[in-house]
């Protein structure tokens, strides 16, 4: 099997199974030898920050001298993303082992989704590997989620709640706050953040008293905090921080990451990262994709993932450190997202929106988007490509010295990256 084939292979699960259940995900793991029960798991869930949660927490963890391994979905440039060890990509040809080896096994379990199969080519690989540690990020709620097959990790994290993916997990805020916590074990300590919604955090209580397990909560205030395009400089519980990732909301997912750490460094196992500079410096050296990310400096271009109403407002706060200058947003969306509601939330922002289409089958045309933002107030227009859209944001926001901010869904961060950075290949 070559590398290609070994993705092909994998795209050719279904994207969702019949029925949500951890039965077939627990049949496959059985197979295995049940390689998750080796692992010592740090088990993220929520629906915005994880993936900046999951990244600083590994980078602790690293940075203590743990070998800590990664695995978050999507990915944006590059499939191998997802399956990471301190901070490296499985290769190529681990990858294609590690489909061949799990692919006989799969055959025998029926309605086997994608994502399972590659959560079991995750977790067996960081089996093999010999982790010390494992950040794993919920791929979507929690209860039938494919990584909730661990049955008892070190400590179970809930980030932010808000709606999304509401036609699965349900059309309110508690609903999908049960869902979520349902990775919530017996007798594992819960983080979450400081600025959790009210009703998810009433569920969150419920569900965590139930199983007896104790909720802990960062304090809501840094003790002092500069913000700025390249970052946040702060201070916390003591401790001088500075969080890469831009905006607020980041030093959020920054003191959830914190308290993370610092419950694990009172365990025996994981005490080294209480000492030394292990956690600013984690933090400090924490890096993902598509978070606010710059990929652009004359005129400014801000990539960011923001897909639902509560990310775009996240975005559109952290778009205040460009000061007043005039911001040109390029902005594709799925037809299964609150569409309207991101641009409700990112309309004050922006002077224009330029739309697109991005590469999914569940994408909504472009020349809707702009019908939505036409009504909404916005001057709006759509463009054949995102190569296209970027190059005519950034030739007006030059003209006027303003910004770029690129949003609105995963998949047209990584067709936007690709162009910033050509080297990175797109698979």
């Amino acid at each position: 099997m070559t590398y290609q084939e070994a993705l092909s292979h994998i795209h050719s699960f279904g994207r969702f199974s019949a029925k949500p259940t951890l039965g077939r995900m627990e049949a496959l793991m059985g197979l295995l030898g049940d390689p998750q029960e080796r692992l010592r798991i740090v088990h993220v869930a929520g629906t915005n920050g994880k993936g900046s949660t999951c990244a600083m927490i590994a980078s602790m963890l690293e940075a203590a001298g743990y070998r800590t391994g990664l695995y978050t979905s999507p990915f944006v440039l590059d499939f191998r993303e997802r399956i990471q060890i301190d901070r490296e990509m499985i290769s190529r040809s681990e990858l294609t082992e590690s489909v061949e080896r799990v692919s006989p096994l799969a055959a025998r379990v029926d309605d086997l989704n994608e994502f399972e199969f590659v959560t079991a080519v995750a977790y067996d690989y960081f089996a093999r590997k010999n982790c010390d540690v494992v950040v794993a990020e919920v791929g979507l709620g929690g209860t039938f989620d494919a990584t909730n097959v661990v049955r008892r990790p070190l400590i179970s994290v809930i980030t932010q709640i808000g709606l999304d993916h509401t036609a699965v997990l349900g059309g309110t805020v508690a609903e999908i706050a049960r869902a979520k916590a349902g990775i919530i074990k017996a007798g594992v300590p819960v983080v979450t953040c400081a600025a959790q919604d009210v009703d998810a955090l009433a569920v969150i209580y419920e569900e965590a008293c139930a199983r007896g397990a104790p909720v802990i909560q960062p304090s809501p205030h840094p003790e002092w905090m500069k913000l700025g395009l390249e970052g946040t400089e702060l201070g916390y519980r003591g401790c001088g921080l500075h969080v890469p990732l831009a905006g607020r909301h980041q030093v959020d997912n920054a003191m959830t990451a914190f308290t993370v750490a610092v419950e694990l460094g009172r365990t025996p196992e994981f005490g080294k990262l209480l000492l030394g500079d292990a956690i600013p410096r984690g933090i400090a050296s924490a890096r993902i994709p598509a978070r606010f990310e710059i990929v652009g400096r004359d005129p400014l271009v801000i990539l960011d993932g923001a897909h639902n109403p509560q990310a775009a407002r996240a975005l559109a706060d952290a778009l205040s450190l460009a000061g007043d200058r005039p911001v040109t947003g390029v902005m594709g969306i799925l037809a299964d997202k609150d569409g309207g509601g991101a641009l409700s939330a990112l309309a004050p922002r922006f002077r224009r929106l330029i739309c697109v289409t991005p590469k999914s089958p569940r994408a909504l045309d472009a020349h809707l988007l702009a019908e939505r933002a036409d009504a909404l107030g916005l001057r709006a227009s759509a463009a054949h490509s995102a190569g296209e859209a970027v190059e005519l944001a950034r030739a007006v926001a030059a003209s006027e010295g303003g910004v770029v901010a690129v949003c609105g869904s995963l998949y047209l961060a990584s067709e936007v990256r690709a162009l910033f950075f050509p080297g990175a290949k797109l698979e």
